[in-house]
């Protein structure tokens, strides 16, 4: 089996997230999904409309997601792959390279973007009034 692990706060979920999850889903045959906490999203300076536990609920009712456990701190992806038997460690592409110092303990891959979406376009254009 093939595990594969990404992480995200997925708040606002769209199209883009779901295109990451599914692909990221057909690298393995089990995704595990890090999903930012309330804490950790205050921590990185970001507001979340949902909280962490609405937000875990909505991604486990997603057929891509086999596991969700929460990411409370930048320094536990060593310990997350070590610990889930990671085999490959997924993020989006506006991530290139900051994860590199993973490919000790797992494949790391970087996925291209959704174009033209993402949850701040979204709240952007929402508080404009606009809609893209």
């Amino acid at each position: 089996m093939k595990k594969v692990l990404t992480y995200g706060t997925f708040d606002l979920l769209h199209l883009g997230h779901i295109n990451l999850l599914k692909r990221a889903k057909e690298l393995g045959s089990h995704l595990t999904v890090g999903l930012s906490t309330d804490e950790f999203d205050s921590l990185k300076h970001k507001k979340s409309y949902y909280s962490f536990e609405h937000r875990k609920v909505i991604l486990e009712a997603i057929r891509f997601v086999d596991l969700v456990i929460p990411e409370k701190s930048w320094d536990q992806k060593v310990n997350d792959v070590v610990s889930n038997n990671i085999d490959i460690f997924v993020m989006g592409d506006d991530w290139k390279g900051h994860f590199d110092y993973l490919q000790e303990f797992c494949e790391v891959i970087y996925l291209p973007r959704t174009v033209g979406v993402s949850t701040t376009k979204i709240k952007n254009e929402l508080f404009s009034g606009t809609n893209g």
